[in-house]
Order: structure tokens, then C-alpha cells, then sequence
């Protein structure tokens, strides 16, 4: 019997919830088992962007967790979760994890994450960036995560919103190494003559 890969997702207060539930939907598709933690800010920010309360978020999920429930199962590196993707994930985030401050349950699994040598991605949403945001940005590479930005490719010419972040999404879920994702690859110019 095979064991369903486990997947951990963090939102934050960063604009870009759509990502989040798009992440979710996708995993989910995948035969991906979601494990669910937002902050008060990322809930604030789902009803902003998208109209959901934090019900309808955690429905998304196959399993949600309370921001301050540190005693959770996604708290500790004996949980086989085969990834982290924090998404969107705020500069108050990425200063928590760059420094090992683990005052919540979505930063301490993000450590635990580094800690275990499994994959973590951030997708940091800030422009422009300080220096600060900058320094925690390469603090968390050389821990091992991936800081991935959700900038949008236009090489596929995208006809709406929702294809340039599923395009993303489906980036993001390579990158954390899901089977089945499918991100549209650059092929190379065509020659119009």
C-alpha cells in the first residue's frame, strides 16, 4: 500500500490568496495529502482577495491546524511531511524562518522543514524589496529553502489571471517536487519566416 505524499501549507498576509487556494485545489488533484496552517493576517487576506472565511479555506484542506497550535503534528520532524510551500508568504514570515524564531506553528514547521533537510518554498510577495527583506532572503537559501517569487511568464501568452497562476502553481509544485505536475516549459523561438 502506498502512503499518500504529505504536503504542508502555510498563507500569510501577503496579497496573492489565490495562490493558496489554487495550490490547494491542485495538490489535492494530485493525490497530494494537505496539511493546512494561516496566520490571523493570510485568513484577513483570503476574505479580502477572495471573499472565503477561514472555514472555507480549511475546506480546502485535508487537514487544518491553528495558527498558535504548536503542539500539532506538522510542529515536529518525526511528521513525514514531504514538503512546505508558504504561500503567499509575507516579509514578517521570511524575517520568522530566516531566523529561527519559530513563534508560531506555520514558522515552526517551516524550521522544521530546514531542520529535516525537506523542501520549503516561499513565495515572497514585497516589491520593491529593502534590504532587510533582501539579507532574509539569502539567509533562508543558504538554509536550503527555495524563495520563489510568483512572477507570472508570459512566453505561453496567458489569457487571464487564473492561467498565470496556475502556471505558477504548477512551477511551485515541481519545484517541490510533486509527481504530475505539469509546468509549460520554454521551448525555445519560433521562427516566423
Amino acid at each position: 500500500m502506498s502512503i499518500r505524499p504529505r504536503l504542508v501549507v502555510g498563507v500569510t498576509g501577503a496579497s496573492g490568496a489565490l495562490y493558496a487556494v489554487r495550490l490547494l485545489s491542485r495538490a489535492r488533484a494530485l493525490g497530494v495529502e494537505t496539511h493546512l496552517v494561516a496566520s490571523p493576517a493570510g485568513v484577513l487576506n483570503v476574505h479580502h482577495e477572495l471573499g472565503l472565511d477561514r472555514r472555507s479555506l480549511e475546506a480546502q484542506a485535508d487537514h487544518s491546524y491553528a495558527p498558535n497550535d504548536i503542539g500539532a503534528c506538522i510542529a515536529s520532524g518525526s511528521f513525514d511531511a514531504t514538503a512546505m510551500a508558504i504561500a503567499p508568504c509575507s516579509m514578517k514570515t521570511l524575517a520568522a524562518v530566516a531566523h529561527g524564531l519559530s513563534d508560531s506553528l506555520l514558522s515552526r514547521a517551516a524550521d522544521v522543514m530546514l531542520k529535516e533537510r525537506r523542501r520549503l518554498l516561499l513565495m515572497v510577495r514585497e516589491t520593491p524589496f529593502n534590504l532587510a527583506h533582501l539579507r532574509n532572503m539569502t539567509a533562508v537559501t543558504e538554509m536550503g529553502a527555495i524563495v520563489f517569487p510568483p512572477l507570472p511568464a508570459f512566453y505561453h501568452r496567458p489569457n487571464s489571471i487564473e492561467a498565470l497562476v496556475d502556471d505558477t502553481v504548477e512551477r511551485a509544485l515541481a519545484l517541490l517536487g510533486v509527481a504530475g505536475a505539469v509546468p509549460r516549459p520554454w521551448c525555445g523561438m519560433r521562427s516566423s519566416a
